[in-house]
Order: structure tokens, then C-alpha cells, then sequence
């Protein structure tokens, strides 16, 4: 059996009697059981301890248009002396790295000198910046994710109401590059297929809000009964259990019971969104990381994305448009960008990298695509980005010496008209969990700080509130 660890040899036998009395119970083959119309459901059980050794301002029903909140990342963060403005606050310059932002300017706020801080931790290359702006936690390894992401959490508040509680895609074609988990071993995958994003969106479950008709589908009819039929059966195991292996099987019926609630969602029909006008299916692109394709796979999957919204699929949503360690590759270069990052010296006459500052300006293209599109897309007597917003960040400061001092950092969006847009604000070397403290509590959650150690922040960042 797999123990927790003791100083003791008395808390280690016993330890390993209890799971043994249990094991005599239980095999990986135990099922929950439970009756539905006359017949016998099962439900498989998770891999517990005990089997290891170790439209206006205000929809049509009178409720007020939902709020989203989203994320957006890029990789291996900027040449700071041709991306952070000079002036702060309203009108502020755009350097030459990131002058592709210029048609959204009014949309987003620049956040530029914030820290992130590792304490004890060491400095994790690419994983220590992104890991803290979205968990407010320093992680210890390459491999530990602790805490939750700032998505997750919102998505509790603001997530119950739609099909999916979050989504999140990715344009590397990469299903293995996600900044969100739910905990160190429960990452959430991104779709990385146009067309099997689609598929999943739109595909036959889908429910549309503005059809004339509805008919529940019995198969979900059938799915909801089955997960309800097992709750008897579930509270007689969790009895037998050990506190480790509880609160397991507690996380795992907490994903079930999202999933009934999602049946119940399926078997109501939706109320009518002027917004949602789905589109034919996409052509599926091939795989590969050269820029203009990723390009390409970021603007499909970005349009997939806000139908999603739109049609109230979800309200918390992320996008990532590079991994931390992207291998994004331009034509006619032979290094991709994160291997330019190091191996590419700091042009003398410029100041910075010319390949590597390539790449960041190719990002914010993509930035501004993204905005531009949520921007756009009407919604009421607005559009989708004033009841939204948008958390953006990357996984370095400087990618050549893996720094993580003054991050820079984005939000697009006004949260429904409180936050104000078009600022560059300097933090002065402040904690940049402060903008994650900050969106949280526009979402909703009723925290009073946030972060870790030095990282821990309850100050909001003022400038940019109503």
C-alpha cells in the first residue's frame, strides 16, 4: 500500500493495517452501484490509495448579461527596451515591439514593472513566472504545479450556469501546452483541433438557444439518472475510507456532480442569444509550429472560441497562443524562438535580439487579433469585451538570463464598465499577483489576499477601477 510517510514506525504499521483491512473490501475492479428503472448501473471508481503499493445591457428574461473572463499567453516575454512605453497612465507610446497593438490600444491596460517573487523556491526556467501570475504560488519543481490557476477558481464563481465550465485551446497543435490545472496531477487540456474543437462545441450535443424547438436528448436522460443512481452506494464507500482517500473520492463526485449538472443544463432549453450564429465547419490544419501557421490555428481557434461565448457554451475560457519554452519558427531562420532566446546575441547598434524581438512582435499580432475579435463581436448594445475580462501573461520578463522581475503583463476588457482601459501602469516592483488579486475580485470571489509569501498581495490595482 502507498502511505503517507511517518516518524514513527507504530503510525507507519498502522497506516498499513488499515489499508490492508480495506484492500480486503475493495479491488481496482470495485464499482458504485445503483438502480435505475429496474435495471443495475455502475459507475468506475478513480485510483484511490487503497488499490496502490504506493443583447442591450440585460438579456430578453430581464437578467443581466453574463460576465466572461478569459486568458491569453505568450512565450518568453520581451525586449524590454523596445516593448515597455515610456509615458504611463492614458496615451501611452507604443515602442516598436509592440506597435502592432495600436487599433486596440483603448481596449487593454499595459502592467509593466511587477515582480514575481521565488523566496525559497528556485528559479524554475519558464515555469516559475506563468506558475505564480496564475497560481500566486512559487512552485518547487519543474513538475510542481501547486495550487490552482486563477481560471479554475473564477470558474467555480462564474462557471456553473453553462455547458462547460472553462474552456481552453491552444494554437501549437500541442494538447500537452496548458497554463490551467485544477492541482498539481489535474492539468486541463487544451483542444488543439479546429475541426475537433468544433466537433466538441457544435457537434450533435449541442443545444441551439435560438431554434424554434427543443427536444431533450434521452441519451443525456439516461446519463444524469445513471451518475444520481449511485450517490447511496458512494457515501457507504466514503465511510470505509481513510481521510486521504476521502477527500479523492470527495474531488472525484465533485467532478460528477459537475457533469450532472451540465446533463440538467442540456435537458433545460437555453434562453435565445441574438450572438450565436454558428458557423460551417472548419478545414483542420496540419501540424507544424512555422509562425504563419500557427498563426492561422490561433485566429480559427480564437473565432471558435467566441462563438462558444457568445452562444453561453462558457463564460471562462483561455487561449494560449505559445508554450513557455515556444518553438515557434520563422521562415528563412534556422533557430525556433526559444532556442534564439539564448543562442542569439544582443544586436550592438539595436540594443536588443532582432529574431528573437521578431517573435515577440509576431505575439502581439496575435494579441491584438484576439482583442480586436472579442472587440468586435456585438453583443447588446456592446459588444463581448465590455462584459469580459481578458487576464494575459508570459513566462519571463527577459528569456536569455530566465528573468522574472517585471513581467510585463496585460488585461483587455471592462468587466461590465468597471475597469477602466487604455493605461500603462508601472508597479514600482510590486507584486504582479495584485492584477490577479484584482481580477478575481472583479469576478466575484470574496478573498482578501491573494499569493504566497512575498507574492501574497491585498491591494488592488486602483488606477485601473471605476
Amino acid at each position: 500500500m502507498r502511505v503517507k510517510r511517518h516518524t514513527d514506525s507504530v503510525g507507519l504499521n498502522s497506516a498499513r493495517r488499515r489499508n490492508g483491512e480495506i484492500m480486503g473490501k475493495f479491488n481496482r475492479r470495485r464499482f458504485l452501484k445503483g438502480a435505475l428503472n429496474g435495471g443495475v448501473i455502475t459507475v468506475g471508481l478513480p485510483l484511490l490509495d487503497v488499490f496502490l503499493n504506493e443583447n442591450g445591457s440585460a438579456l430578453a428574461n430581464g437578467a443581466p448579461i453574463p460576465m466572461r473572463f478569459g486568458t491569453w499567453s505568450w512565450g518568453l516575454g520581451m525586449s524590454e527596451s523596445i516593448f515597455v512605453p515610456k509615458k504611463t497612465g492614458p496615451d501611452f507610446d507604443l515602442p516598436e515591439e509592440i506597435a502592432a497593438l495600436a487599433p486596440i490600444q483603448k481596449h487593454i491596460n499595459l502592467y509593466t514593472n511587477f515582480h514575481v517573487f521565488k523566496d525559497d523556491a528556485p528559479n524554475l526556467c519558464h515555469h516559475s513566472g506563468w506558475v505564480v501570475l496564475r497560481s500566486g504560488i512559487a512552485p518547487m519543481t519543474s513538475e510542481n504545479r501547486p495550487g490552482e490557476t486563477i481560471d479554475v477558481s473564477i470558474a467555480r464563481q462564474i462557471g456553473n450556469a453553462t455547458r462547460f465550465r472553462s474552456l481552453s485551446a491552444t494554437a501549437t497543435g500541442d494538447m500537452r501546452d496548458s497554463f490551467s490545472y485544477e492541482g498539481g496531477n489535474s492539468v486541463n487540456v487544451p483542444e488543439w483541433s479546429p475541426l475537433r474543437f468544433y466537433q466538441r462545441l457544435f457537434g450533435e450535443d449541442f443545444q441551439d438557444p435560438n431554434a424554434d424547438s427543443f427536444t431533450p436528448d434521452p441519451r443525456v436522460m439516461v446519463r444524469k439518472s445513471a451518475l444520481s443512481a449511485v450517490q447511496d452506494d458512494a457515501k457507504k464507500l466514503e465511510k470505509s475510507l481513510g481521510s486521504a482517500d476521502r477527500a479523492r473520492l470527495d474531488q472525484y463526485f465533485t467532478g460528477l456532480r459537475d457533469l450532472e449538472r451540465r446533463f440538467d443544463l442540456q435537458l433545460t432549453k437555453p434562453d435565445p442569444r441574438a450572438a450565436c450564429i454558428v458557423s460551417a465547419a472548419p478545414e483542420d490544419l496540419p501540424t507544424g509550429l512555422d509562425a504563419d501557421l500557427v498563426s492561422k490555428r490561433h485566429r480559427m481557434m480564437t473565432d471558435l472560441m467566441l462563438m462558444a461565448v457568445a452562444c453561453d457554451q462558457t463564460r471562462v475560457f483561455n487561449m494560449f497562443y505559445a508554450s513557455a519554452f515556444s518553438a515557434t519558427t520563422k521562415p528563412g531562420y534556422d533557430k525556433p524562438h526559444h532556442t534564439a532566446t539564448h543562442e542569439e546575441a544582443v544586436d550592438s547598434e539595436l540594443g536588443y535580439q532582432p529574431n528573437v524581438s521578431w517573435y515577440t512582435r509576431r505575439a502581439m499580432e496575435e494579441w491584438a487579433y484576439y482583442v480586436g475579435a472579442l472587440a468586435s463581436f456585438r453583443e447588446g448594445d456592446g459588444s463581448l469585451l465590455d462584459n469580459a475580462l481578458i487576464y494575459c501573461t508570459t513566462d519571463q520578463s527577459f528569456a536569455k538570463t530566465h528573468a522574472i522581475d517585471g513581467i510585463p503583463m496585460f488585461s483587455a476588457g471592462t468587466a461590465g464598465g468597471r475597469v477602466k482601459t487604455g493605461l500603462h501602469i508601472d508597479g514600482a516592483g510590486s507584486p504582479g499577483c495584485r492584477l490577479g488579486y484584482t481580477a478575481q475580485r472583479l469576478m466575484g470571489l470574496e478573498i482578501e489576499s491573494w499569493g504566497d509569501k512575498s507574492n501574497t498581495t491585498s491591494g488592488e490595482i486602483g488606477e485601473i477601477l471605476v
